[in-house]
């Protein structure tokens, strides 16, 4: 992490409830040494035991995100960075359209039989990761499930997150695997329009959709991390926190650079 990331996260870092108006020796570890480890394993792919030397013990690295998982740190401090960036980039903090979609990713002989399965359509064993982002791409929700749940199975739940979390938001596009019944539901529980785009008989090899392009141009900016090519992660919990960590990392090169239109 550079200093001017280093200076642009510092403000946005929570603070843990376990140390807000308590005296004491202060914590025995550097939080810019913290975050550049977590940042280095994920980018690289490494496996936690393998932590150069020039970070922090791997144990305490690996507890010290564990920690922060467990009481939704990662995720506070990810909103906060994404909130950031949207002003940053001339918009409101909160978004008020958003685009769904999933992928699927092979699993890791680590991963167990439990929380993954198989896409029949995509022929690919192991999980799947279903997000929501905002227009600029950047993720408003995440849920990694087995690669056998259906779209829509995991779109309710999802829609549910994001609209406890992001009531300004009121339409979402989608792609043809979100027709049916949903569409429906959205809109009278969640008063949610839920917009289909699909391809027309026209179209032959590859085209680029209306927004739809963003939330895959999101799932390319994951697989640029190493840690998530596949799915290592033997809780879902712990994959997702890996995916908002990948776009901290992002969103933190972002802010440090000149303002600019867009997010590359």
């Amino acid at each position: 992490m550079t200093d001017a990331e280093w200076a642009a996260v510092r403000p946005l870092l929570p603070v843990p409830a376990w140390l807000e108006g308590k005296g004491g020796q202060p914590e025995g570890y550097c939080h810019r040494q913290m975050l550049d480890a977590i940042r280095y394993l994920v980018a690289g792919g490494i496996s936690w035991r393998a932590m150069p030397a020039d970070f922090p013990g791997w144990a305490r690295v690996y507890a010290f995100f564990r920690r922060w998982r467990e009481h939704g740190l990662i995720a506070e401090f990810h909103d906060r960075l994404r909130g950031k960036v949207r002003e940053h980039g001339g918009r409101e903090v909160e978004p008020s359209a958003g685009i769904i979609d999933a992928q699927s990713v092979r699993a890791a002989a680590s991963v167990p039989t439990a929380s993954s399965g198989y896409d029949g359509g995509k022929k690919v064993p192991g999980r799947k990761r279903h997000i929501v982002t905002d227009t600029l791409g950047l993720l408003l929700a995440v849920a990694v499930t087995a690669a056998n749940v259906g779209d829509r199975d995991a779109a309710m739940p999802l829609l549910r997150r994001r609209h406890s979390l992001h009531r300004e938001i009121t339409l979402v596009w989608a792609d043809g695997g979100y027709t049916g019944g949903l569409v429906g539901w959205a809109k009278e529980k969640l008063a949610l329009a839920l917009e289909v785009v699909k391809r027309t008989d026209d179209m032959n090899g590859f085209v680029v959709l209306p927004r739809r392009w963003v939330v895959e141009r999101t799932f390319a900016w994951l697989m640029h991390s190493r840690r998530l090519a596949r799915d290592y992660e033997t809780l879902t919990a712990t994959s997702e926190a890996m995916i908002q960590w990948s776009m901290i990392t992002r969103m933190s090169r972002r802010l440090a650079r000149p303002r600019a239109h867009g997010l590359h």
